[in-house]
């Protein structure tokens, strides 16, 4: 291949080029995605349940909005401006064309029985003037359990109204066509009531994914542009000479075109995973450009024999003889690595896999073509570095002609001190918990998570589950079954509240000595009669057309994964007792199989990974034990990162689950290129060890060192991100691949120092 890309050098940067160029045409097509239900298997039961549901009724999302009347005058919602603004933001907001319906204490009823008759009123029939008209309407609300705790907080500082929204998945711009209008509402109302100066915070699943859809496109667009700056920089901190800076970036950029390309030529769409690829393609991209420009250097400074630092072809030729395996190796084991996640469960994880190493494979392709043809066509300068006959020039070399000196006096030092990091590491990961939901995809300050907290501590909670039950919804003992279920959950810590047609009978009937009535047509009388005063909807959401099938919605605050499977558990066995044909599902279901689907995707990836990593390395070196000890530093490294993670409280989500594929098929380059190095110096140096561990250390030591630091550096963007996980991920990585290098520099060769591994001793072919 070095021969074919110096002698064809026109047609190859031609042909690079022009493929680059092509890949435009795609990119331009490319799609948002921050669904998160859409990120899970059709096959995923939740997904399977909610369809079951949504069959028999409404498949609206919610959007609530949390109204905090707290300001300098204080903070009571019954004051009549608040209620004022309140009322004309309800009213407002029904007339949008994509909700179906307001839920808010305007819309909720009161239902009495005053002698003997059941009488529906509005819960506000009147905005109260008087402070004792305001006192008696708080009465009036106190008592009212369809209104306090659901729609108005018990201490009259927050209300909260649901919209039922109508989604068109077919408007790729539905939800922020939603959200302009729900914000210009919000900001129409308070321009004509500027009496009230309290909070509004908006959450649910629309304004997730609307919100989530504009920090993409931000992360992309300010991120990408700065990594590559970042990248540019460090590029020329460490060669100090412009062709050897231009040419690996322009492999960076080449890569970031191409792999983004593909996502729309797959027929996929850009997902908040997704905003990783670029990044990689800055961090990854130029691993095996550096190599060649740092080899080349070397070359150029100590020609071998029979060479002059003028012969630009011949030493080229020898750099990409000399590193043509190694690259590939490490080209194909980061590939591995990466392709680790297409066992992930979630389909993104899965997307990124594929695209992430077809990306690694074109960047290293091109390290291997275009750019020793586009060294043929100028003089590379030696930049920063130095031999043995040279004044060093680079403040890595020294440095690690120091470490290596000190592993040969010291060799059981670094040993123990990684063995004392290790069971430390170990033992945090017992501590290592999964993000339950949704809500770690925003800042906790975000009003998105704001609301949710006032939701789960004013509310009876932000969660929902909808359990629908067959059965003749106007059978009697169905009903009782459904409201003993309902009183069973609402005593769980969890729960905040529980409502059915149940829920609804059982209050108009509340006059009488039974909890519910014992016929069917007084059953029937009851609905009838309430919607002569009131609004049918109130109870139509509870049961569908034929009242073949009834909805329980169980009301419940966030909190863990493991708290979540409690109350599910509990939930299931107590339907079960009631002998009920039911299906569970909701929004908060999904989140909790997105979770459980980030453990199990997590294990599964890191052990496609490190058994694909195993068996190259025992193939690349034709000896398992180079697999065995070559795993050491991916091992240390991943469990010292989830330790981390553990002690610091750093969860796993969607995106820190990827930590380990991606740390794993980056960090195994680093043992490669010692291992290949100590064999080439073992082969000069008729089995040196000693020698052979100072020379790779302080040749190869540097390269790896500045392709480590130079992938820490790209990664080290992903701390500017909009999203909190996404940080973390940065964060994590960087550290994750520091331990890599750490462990590649320092452990590898004390190892090799005291076993003197026999497939070292093995001649390069």
């Amino acid at each position: 291949m070095n021969a074919f890309a110096i002698r064809y050098r026109l047609p190859v940067l031609l042909l690079s080029i022009g493929l680059v160029l092509l890949a435009i045409v795609p990119l331009t097509q490319l799609q948002i995605n921050s669904d998160l239900e859409s990120y899970m298997p059709d096959s995923m039961q939740s997904k399977q349940n909610n369809r079951k549901i949504e069959a028999y009724f409404s498949s609206a999302e919610n959007l609530l909005i949390v109204v905090d009347a707290q300001s300098a005058h204080g903070a009571d919602i019954l004051e009549p401006e608040n209620l004022r603004t309140l009322q004309q933001l309800s009213d407002e907001l029904q007339q949008l064309p994509a909700v179906s319906r307001v839920h808010s204490v305007f819309q909720t009823t009161n239902i009495l029985h005053r002698d003997g008759e059941m009488l529906i009123e509005p819960a506000i029939p009147f905005i109260p003037e008087t402070a004792a008209g305001r006192e008696q309407l708080r009465t009036s609300l106190h008592t009212n359990d369809l209104a306090c705790g659901l729609v108005i907080s018990d201490d009259f500082r927050y209300a909260m109204l649901m919209l039922e929204v109508k989604r068109d998945s077919t408007l790729p711009d539905a939800d922020a066509v939603l959200l302009n209008q729900v914000q210009r509402t919000i900001t129409e109302t308070r321009h004509r009531h500027p009496a009230f100066d309290g909070a509004i915070y908006l959450t649910g699943q629309p304004y997730l994914r609307d919100d989530a859809n504009r920090k993409i496109s931000r992360d992309i667009l300010i991120l990408l542009p700065i990594g590559l700056v970042v990248m540019l920089l460090f590029l020329w901190i460490s060669f100090r000479d412009f062709t050897s800076v231009l040419l690996p970036f322009s492999i960076v950029v080449f890569s970031i075109v191409v792999s983004m390309a593909l996502i729309p030529t797959m027929g996929w769409e850009l997902s908040l995973i997704g905003v990783l690829i670029p990044i990689m393609m800055i961090a990854i991209a130029n691993n095996y450009g550096v190599h060649v420009i740092a080899r080349y250097q070397e070359l150029k400074l100590a020609p071998p024999a029979g060479e002059t630092t003028d012969a630009n072809h011949s030493l080229l030729s020898h750099t990409i003889r000399y590193l043509r395996k190694p690259v590939w190796l490490c080209g194909l084991t980061t590939i591995a690595g990466t392709m680790g996640l297409a066992a992930h469960l979630l389909i993104p994880a899965r997307q990124m896999g594929v695209i992430s190493s077809l990306g690694i494979a074109f960047a290293l392709t091109l390290s291997l073509t275009y750019l020793p043809a586009a060294m043929s066509y100028f003089k590379i300068k030696t930049g920063r570095i130095h031999t043995k006959t040279t004044r060093p020039t680079h403040h890595l070399t020294p440095l690690l002609q120091h470490t290596a000196r000190q592993l040969l006096k010291h060799p059981r030092i670094p040993i123990i001190v990684a063995a004392i990091l290790f069971v430390l590491c170990l033992i945090g990961t017992t501590g290592l918990k999964v993000a339950p939901d949704s809500s770690s995809i925003l800042p906790p300050n975000h009003e998105f998570n704001q609301a949710i907290r006032i939701a789960d501590q004013q509310f009876g909670g932000s969660k929902l589950l909808n359990i629908m039950i067959g059965g003749d919804a106007r059978e009697p003992a169905l009903l009782e079954a459904i409201d003993s279920v309902s009183r069973h959950m609402e005593r769980h810590p969890l729960v905040g509240h529980a409502a059915s047609l149940a829920t609804m009978i059982r209050k108009m009937h509340a006059d009488t000595c039974s909890a519910l009535p014992h016929s069917r047509e007084a059953i029937a009388q009851y609905l009838e009669l309430y919607g002569m005063s009131a609004d049918v909807a109130d109870y139509e959401r509870f049961v569908d057309f034929s009242y073949s099938h009834t909805l329980l919605t169980i009301q419940y605050r966030s909190a863990s994964l493991h708290e979540i499977n409690s109350l599910l558990a509990e939930l299931e066995s107590t339907l079960q007792k009631h002998q009920l044909n039911y299906v569970i599902g909701g929004v908060s279901l999904v989140d909790k199989e997105i979770s459980e689907s980030v453990r199990t995707g997590q294990f599964s990836s890191l052990a496609v990974a490190l058994l694909a990593i195993l068996i190259l390395l025992g193939i690349i070196f034709r000896s398992l034990q180079a697999g065995l000890i070559g795993s050491i530093p991916l091992v240390v490294a991943v469990v010292c990162t989830f330790g981390i993670m553990g002690w610091t409280g750093i969860k796993l989500d969607i995106v820190t689950a990827l930590l380990s594929s991606i740390s794993i098929g980056l960090g195994v380059d680093f043992t490669i290129h010692i291992f290949w190095r100590m064999k080439h110096e073992l082969t000069q140096h008729q089995g040196d060890w000693n020698q052979a561990v100072i020379n790779t250390l302080a040749g190869t030591g540097r390269g790896i060192s500045i392709n480590a630091f130079s992938v820490m550096i790209g990664f080290s963007v992903l701390l500017l991100s909009s999203f909190p996980f996404i940080q973390a991920f940065g964060l994590l990585i960087i550290l994750s691949l520091l331990l890599c290098l750490a462990s590649a520099l320092l452990i590898i060769p004390v190892i090799c120092i005291l076993i003197k591994p026999r497939f070292l001793l093995t001649t390069n072919k």
